[in-house]
């Protein structure tokens, strides 16, 4: 019986590669007896690696992940590694012709992002990117109010991200160094401007972008090999002036706002922030007949529309949708995008992620961070090859 014989009949096996902070996604893809299991575990961090390796019954343990890829017993990969290990770590997977669910963003360059994909396609490996937000209730209700032409034609998209635990998830590791990240308008954003292109059908050509560090770069950091106080992502300062025991390099922006022209003419804008009190993402998308707005963006929450007027201000609106419930990491995203993921490792086929957009977020906020640093300048989004284009619709045929 071959491989893919087998994981018809059998649970998937996954190697998982990196235990951090996504350890959850690794949770929804084990699933023993019910199509997928976690056979192997891999981190660089002993002791993380002992840890975590309770919450599972992988056989196999390994702090150097080319020991899975030479494991005849693995069918696929999830590569949650730092994101600048993903390019190296994503190439040798494919190459090993190992399934790979490669955690967003796909990449911190563009010609890292362009790399990976053209490995995908040398090697014929099957390649996911985990743009999790596709699967988020929010986000597909909105998609189904523009496709049903509640408000008309989209012609503008506004998008204003508040990250209350910004200085905690994003300052006090590796997210702080731009030679791991770039940048948050890239590593943080690389989400919302992938719901962007997907809910404008286009992608981005042109940005310009301004931003600071306006607030965490005069905080106290912790030396060079320090620990992460006990504690951390458990008990959070407040306010954000009172926060101490940064990553010893912080030199990434903490306000960030972006503007987009895209290629079908929309007009797009995102705002990130990341001392605000609260934590979430608001959407307001504009067409000829009217607008959507979320307010909250979990299981539960509304998405109002106004298509009737003109008026002026009022919090009621023509056309209320809740959110649907959910259960599950990110509003229910995290198991439904590694039901995706295992199908498709399974059959092959086009996915509602993709590989593709996965490198127009990352252009996008690749170049809005070189426009930051360059006082604002606008900078053209390089074009990606029509035949790798045209491999990935096809569902990497």
């Amino acid at each position: 019986m071959d491989l893919w014989e087998r994981t018809f009949v059998e649970d998937l096996r996954i190697g998982v590669i990196g235990l951090g902070l996504r350890t959850n996604l690794a949770l929804a893809a084990h699933r023993p007896g019910r199509g997928s299991v976690v056979a192997a575990l891999c981190d660089s961090d002993p002791a993380v690696l002992k840890q975590q390796a309770g919450r599972f019954e992988a056989e196999f343990r390994t702090e150097d992940y080319r020991d899975l890829l030479v494991r005849t017993d693995i069918d696929a990969v999830v590569v949650m590694t730092p994101d600048d290990t993903h390019e190296r770590i994503a190439i040798d997977c494919l190459e090993a012709g190992k399934a790979v669910y490669l955690e967003k963003p796909l990449a911190i360059t563009v010609e890292s992002g362009d790399r990976i994909l053209h490995a995908a396609r040398r090697t014929g490996t099957r390649l996911y990117v985990g743009h999790n937000m596709r699967h988020m209730g929010v986000v597909r209700l909105m998609r189904d109010i523009i496709a049903r032409g509640d408000i008309g034609e989209p012609k503008t998209i506004w998008v204003r991200h508040f990250v209350s635990y910004g200085g905690d998830y994003y300052f006090k590791d590796w997210h702080a160094d731009r030679t791991r990240t770039t940048g948050l308008l890239l590593q943080k954003a690389a989400h919302d401007l992938d719901v962007i292109h997907w809910l404008a059908g286009g992608y981005t050509t042109r940005v310009n972008a301004l931003g600071d560090l306006t607030l965490y770069g005069d905080l106290p950091r912790r030396d060079p090999g320090t620990p992460r106080p006990e504690g951390w992502l458990r008990e959070f300062e407040w306010p954000p002036t009172r926060r101490e025991n940064l990553h010893h390099i912080v030199d990434v922006e903490d306000v960030s706002v972006m503007n987009m022209r895209l290629d079908n003419g929309i007009i797009a804008a995102y705002q990130q922030c990341h001392y605000t009190p609260d934590y979430w993402r608001n959407y307001t998308v504009i067409g000829t007949e009217g607008r959507l707005e979320n307010f909250g963006d979990g299981p539960g929450d509304t998405v109002k529309v106004w298509n009737s007027g003109p008026t002026g201000y009022r919090d009621d609106c023509d056309i209320a949708y809740q959110v649907p419930a959910a259960t599950g990491g990110h509003g229910g995203a995290d198991p439904q995008i590694i039901a995706e993921f295992c199908r498709f490792v399974r059959e092959g086929g086009v996915t509602d992620t993709s590989p593709v957009a996965a490198r127009m977020s990352v252009a996008a906020g690749y170049m809005a961070t070189l426009s930051v640093r360059d006082g604002g300048a606008p900078y053209d989004v390089p074009a990606l090859d029509p035949d790798l284009i045209a491999y990935f619709d096809r569902g990497q045929v």
